[in-house]
């Protein structure tokens, strides 16, 4: 479909002018650094049952509330910041998530640096996946997103499902979604 500039682009991409900066600018292009994919994988999570966009527009207090997602800060939150989380209205109050995120950067501040970098880019299909045509193309779940699903838990991480690994795969790059025809696909 065609955005507000003629180029075509993802049909998703189109609805508000957040979700076609998003498209244009991040969506797809290679993320590196535990940090950076710490927040992706958590926002990710919180993302689980609800719209992208509703993330997306928090995502500035989601940075603010967790420390811009600096794992070595997250990991020494206290009880008293969980509590803090829970009535932030800047970010999705939900318990389980909020628990999930906090324990998962406790258990990343005991990785060695670069170690969550390595392991999610070791899960980066082979290049050569023909391009998607058509919205119904682009998979849900793949044999590589089930691979770094289980790799993650295996390493105690939590709320990293199948369908939550590839929508961290396609949001960092490790995998190019855009469909054929549009202006933000690489080459």
């Amino acid at each position: 479909m065609a955005g507000p500039d003629g180029g075509l682009r993802c049909p998703w991409a189109l609805s508000t002018e957040d979700y076609v900066a998003y498209h244009d600018e991040e969506w797809g292009r290679p993320v590196h650094g535990d940090d950076a994919l710490f927040e992706r994988l958590s926002l990710e999570a919180f993302q689980s049952g609800l719209s992208w966009i509703t993330i997306l527009r928090r995502r500035p207090g989601f940075r603010a509330a967790f420390a811009d997602f600096r794992i070595e800060k997250v990991a020494a939150f206290t009880d008293e910041d969980r509590e803090r989380l829970l009535l932030d209205p800047g970010i999705i109050r939900n318990r389980a998530k909020i628990d999930a995120t906090l324990a998962n950067a406790r258990v990343l501040a005991e990785w060695a640096p670069g170690e969550l970098d390595e392991l999610i880019w070791s899960h980066a299909p082979a290049p050569g996946r023909p391009a998607p045509k058509a919205l119904g193309d682009v998979p849900a779940v793949t044999p590589e997103s089930t691979a770094l699903s289980k790799a993650l838990k295996k390493r105690g991480l939590r709320f990293v499902g199948p369908t939550t690994a590839y929508a961290l795969m396609q949001a960092c790059g490790l995998v190019d979604d855009h469909l054929e025809a549009c202006v933000a696909r690489r080459s």
